[in-house]
């Protein structure tokens, strides 16, 4: 005769602590939400073309250097 399973024997579902609850967001947000990202993603890329320009820069005088020998 099988024993009826209760509540007793059904292991926990474990927790899910850092998770926020979804949200839904108007198409206005999305958009504002995107441009800020692509305002972030292009003020990456400066400060890194920025440093690239130096370092060009320091190449050239190296180059400017030897030819001088």
């Amino acid at each position: 005769m099988p024993v009826p399973k209760g509540p007793e024997n059904k292991p926990a579902p474990p927790k899910v602590e850092g998770r926020k609850p979804w949200k839904k967001k108007s198409p206005v947000e999305v958009v504002l939400e995107q441009a800020d990202k692509l305002k972030a993603e292009i003020a990456e890329a400066e400060e890194e073309l920025k440093a690239k320009k130096r370092q060009l820069q320091k190449f050239e005088e190296a180059r400017k250097l030897f030819e001088g020998m």
